[in-house]
């Protein structure tokens, strides 16, 4: 028998109270978004959605199982994650097709936000049915909110990157397209991998970075600072190697304009003494000046100048 929380019961008595109304067609699959870390981010909608529908699709019926138990709700739950999307996605096609309500949940945040839940989607839309979004909590938006990025002509919005490729040229291209990028630009990244990503990052020197750790839970750091600290913050203190991260890199700010016979800066000579070592000559001259934005020619000259004799 399921034993209740009492905060959990009072919960779902709100949500009934204020959602109740309101009408969940059947047939529908309804994308509820999930707590990043604060069990208390879950909406009342969500709580009042889940206690309807026949089943809930999850990314990890262990994860949303604990999720639902913790509020006191009960539901048949189906697995559904990246390995086999596409083949769980037909069997909630078919539920539907039958007037059935499903949600499905991934395991934290909002599904389809680099996490399982597009294939489902154009799955469920290419059967004619109907997907209601459920929004709530997301890593994105929570770092976007608190990292004061101010919206120009010259750099509008911001883009969402999400994780980069792993490695290869598929990686090279991405963080080439990353520094060229004249907006703001949201990552994410799994902790183990987070060094390597740290140490590609301080290339871009004073390029302002906005770091959240942990969003949303007890041990939550938020830290701006320059693209070239990153390594050293992160060394700081061991328990930042651990938890969920987004990175928020900030758009580039204006340079002053060069005169033509002047030289590369001392930042882009700083960039490139750290690819001389690890890239041939002239591809380390290449990316340095996509990414600092200084004259190639004068990126060579200095780069010949550092040759040993």
């Amino acid at each position: 028998m399921l034993t209740i929380n009492p905060s959990g019961a009072l919960a779902l008595q709100a949500a009934q109270a204020v959602a109740g109304a309101q009408h969940y067609p059947a047939g529908a699959l309804y994308l509820v978004a999930t707590p990043i870390g604060n069990l208390a981010d879950i909406t009342l909608r969500a709580l009042h959605l889940l206690q309807q529908v026949d089943a809930v699709a999850c990314e990890d019926t262990r994860h949303s199982g604990a999720l639902l138990r913790a509020y006191g709700i009960e539901r048949p739950l189906l697995a559904l994650h990246q390995h086999n999307e596409r083949e769980a996605a037909a069997t909630v096609v078919a539920r539907l097709q039958a007037g059935e309500r499903i949600a499905y949940v991934s395991d934290a945040g909002t599904p389809g936000i680099s996490d399982p839940g597009a294939r489902l989607c154009q799955a469920v839309a290419a059967a004619g049915l109907r997907c209601v979004p459920l929004p709530g909590a997301s890593s994105l938006t929570a770092l976007l909110c608190v990292a004061g990025v101010l919206e120009s002509d010259a750099a509008p919005g911001f883009a969402f990157v999400g994780f980069l490729p792993a490695k290869g040229a598929a990686r090279e291209q991405a963080l080439r397209r990353l520094a060229q990028q004249p907006q703001a630009c949201v990552l994410l990244e799994a902790p183990h991998r987070l060094p390597a990503l740290a140490r590609e990052l301080a290339l871009l020197g004073a390029r302002r970075l906005t770091v959240g750790r942990e969003l949303t839970k007890q041990f939550e750091e938020v830290a701006t600072l320059p693209c070239a600290e990153l390594p050293a913050w992160l060394a700081a203190k061991a328990q930042r190697l651990r938890g969920e991260f987004a990175l928020l890199l900030h758009p580039p700010e204006a340079a002053a304009p060069a005169s033509a016979d002047s030289g590369p800066e001392a930042e882009a000579l700083r960039v490139l003494d750290l690819l001389l070592p690890e890239l041939p000559l002239k591809t380390a001259v290449r990316l340095c000046a996509e990414i600092s934005g200084a004259p190639r020619n004068a990126l060579y000259q200095a780069a010949l100048q550092r040759q040993p004799r």
